[in-house]
């Protein structure tokens, strides 16, 4: 028999035949996605048009008056009392959302009852609905003439409440699909174990659903800081007590100062932005630690 063949014929080297097919796929996601370059080169100049012109436009607004018109619009006393009411108010209705959105996409993947379906329609209704009637709902719901007798317009309460409604389809839509992926034999089998409910979720669910978890709390945190729709008539605008930063932007722009409104407008891009990336940079860790337990 000669070198190099046996009874089927010639044999190519292992390496070769895998190149060959590696080679075939790359030519065929080529040939039927187009070219990656090309592909890069759209999204990119469209992401330009979309996010990073607008925000180079801003950058510079702010900067008009220099360094020292920034620091005197950021540290006035209405900017300093609006990023504290804005600050605060967002931080506590994104902990908030955490629970109960959590909460809601348990029951939402885990539990059955009537009217199911058109619960899981309704946690999207605050994207849908123009946030100025969301503000409208609340001030007939909590207003002077409230039905259930609650009065809480022109306070930090009513601005709360108004930024949990519209922040809680984040917390729900970015948990809600982990947990239909959670595998139920691991719980299954450390409840033989003797593990109680509390321990399995703590344990064995609760490093699988962190990093969705931390992403939908930064979505409402970042969505809550900037909000102006629905807290427009609730909120009122009282200054250090119910003014968010949105209208108090609002306020300079009316009274003709685009410099100022810009440079609060910065910080509030800022502060949206580390808090994200601070997020998700823990939630990937979390992510990468848990696959490496699995």
């Amino acid at each position: 028999m000669t070198a190099g063949l046996d009874a089927d014929g010639p044999q190519l080297p292992p390496d070769q035949s895998g190149a060959g097919d590696a080679a075939a796929a790359r030519g065929f996601f080529t040939s039927r996605y187009g070219n990656t370059k090309l592909r890069v080169g759209v999204a990119t100049t469209w992401l330009s048009i979309i996010v990073l012109m607008p925000l180079a436009a801003i950058v510079w607004q702010s900067a008009g008056g220099g360094w020292e018109a920034f620091w005197q619009a950021i540290t006035s006393n209405g900017a300093i009392q609006s990023f504290r009411v804005t600050l605060t108010v967002s931080f506590a209705v994104a902990v908030i959302n955490l629970f109960f959105g959590l909460l809601v996409a348990w029951v939402l993947t885990r539990d059955d009852f009537v009217g199911k379906r058109l619960v899981d329609a309704i946690i999207d209704l605050p994207f849908a609905l123009p946030t100025i009637v969301a503000s409208l709902v609340m001030l007939a719901l909590y207003g002077p003439n409230s039905p259930v007798g609650i009065h809480i317009q022109h306070t930090k309460w009513g601005v709360g409440v108004a930024l949990l409604f519209v922040t809680l389809p984040f917390v729900v839509r970015s948990v809600q699909p982990v947990i239909l992926e959670l595998d139920r034999e691991v719980e299954e089998a450390a409840a033989s174990l003797g593990a109680d409910n509390f321990t399995i979720f703590r344990l064995v669910m609760l490093p699988a659903l962190l990093p969705s978890l931390l992403s939908g709390a930064g979505l409402a945190f970042s969505r809550a800081i900037g909000e102006y729709g629905s807290v427009v008539l609730i909120g009122g605008a009282v200054p250090g007590e119910s003014e968010v930063s949105s209208q108090y932007i609002r306020t300079l722009i009316e009274f003709d100062d685009r410099t100022g409104a810009a440079a609060v407008s910065i910080v509030l891009l800022t502060i949206s932005f580390v808090v994200l990336f601070i997020l998700r940079t823990i939630g990937s860790r979390a992510a990468k630690r848990q696959e490496l337990v699995t």
